[in-house]
């Protein structure tokens, strides 16, 4: 076997683009030379990586295995460079995360000084639905996640970060009309909803089905920032994080309908795989997110 750092890198790319177009382009090499690097790399083995259907190119099981293999040896040579970067006093790499839609009201806070401390340290934040929060931390494509709702369907470490209440929020016309509605005639309101995958929206749907609530009049929106808006004009009410509409809350243009049974509570958790080795910046980001969190929520909450 004489296959190079340069070869395992673009049959992992291969591998994740499920493309050898999209791995060229990533990369920024030409598809030849890709191309070339993969026929080099598959020359030193027996068995077939790949296999062309059509027009697109598949891993086959062998492949897939050794794709693993390649992960590890990369990541390990990952930390060969951080170790000595440490021993240099420095700590550099990239910090992936994936959050929920309304975790981009949580996750400033808790990376600012982290980065202005570490200068060397990349970041790179994906925002985006409870769905697909998940599936980044399930197959390993993100160093953490940030959901408010931890997930059943996989294995996973978390951080605890602060509590999260969720609230029936109208705007100021709604208000009025309905600030003393019970939870029996909730099912009268017109009711603003997240799209599905949302972690708000599955929240809501468990607290309808709690108490047995059907609701007539939906209308569903794809972001927290449109439902924000949407009640606002008066399009309806929500249940929604209180995170999330602070300064709305602060200047009246939302107003909280008050029901015993809520708020709901649920925590800002930061998840990662558990089956995951953490990198060192990672692990350092962890262990600042462990010591300073106190005082995280204590200047900003």
């Amino acid at each position: 076997m004489n296959y190079t750092l340069h070869q395992l890198q673009i049959f992992l790319k291969i591998c994740e683009t499920q493309s050898v177009t999209k791995a060229a382009e990533q990369l920024n090499l030409t598809q030849p030379a890709v191309s070339i690097q993969l026929r080099n790399f598959q020359d030193q083995f027996d068995i077939p990586l790949t296999e062309i259907v059509g027009k697109k190119i598949f891993i086959t099981a062998f492949g897939l295995e050794i794709s693993e293999i390649a992960q590890s040896i990369l990541q390990k040579v990952e930390e060969i460079q951080y170790k000595s970067d440490a021993y240099k006093g420095l700590l550099v790499g990239k910090l992936t995360i994936a959050a929920v839609s309304t975790g981009k009201y949580v996750i400033p806070y808790f990376l600012t000084e982290f980065l202005q401390e570490y200068t060397g340290i990349e970041l790179v934040l994906d925002v985006t639905n409870k769905s697909k929060v998940l599936d980044s931390v399930a197959n390993n494509e993100v160093d953490f996640g940030l959901v408010s709702i931890l997930p059943e369907t996989i294995a996973v470490f978390n951080e605890s970060l602060l509590s999260n209440e969720i609230v029936l929020v109208a705007g100021r016309k709604n208000y009025e009309k309905y600030h003393t509605t019970a939870i029996h005639e909730l099912d009268q309101l017109p009711v603003i909803f997240r799209e599905q995958g949302s972690g708000t929206r599955f929240k809501m749907e468990q607290f309808f089905k709690q108490h047995n609530i059907q609701i007539k009049r939906k209308l569903e929106l794809t972001s927290n920032e449109a439902v924000k808006q949407a009640v606002i004009a008066d399009l309806g009410v929500s249940i929604m994080p209180v995170i999330g509409i602070k300064n709305e809350l602060k200047n009246g243009d939302l107003k909280i309908i008050s029901l015993k049974e809520l708020p709901i509570i649920t925590d800002w958790n930061l998840i990662w795989n558990s089956h995951k080795s953490l990198t060192p910046v990672a692990k350092a980001y962890l262990e600042y997110v462990k010591k300073n969190k106190q005082s995280i929520i204590a200047h900003h909450w």
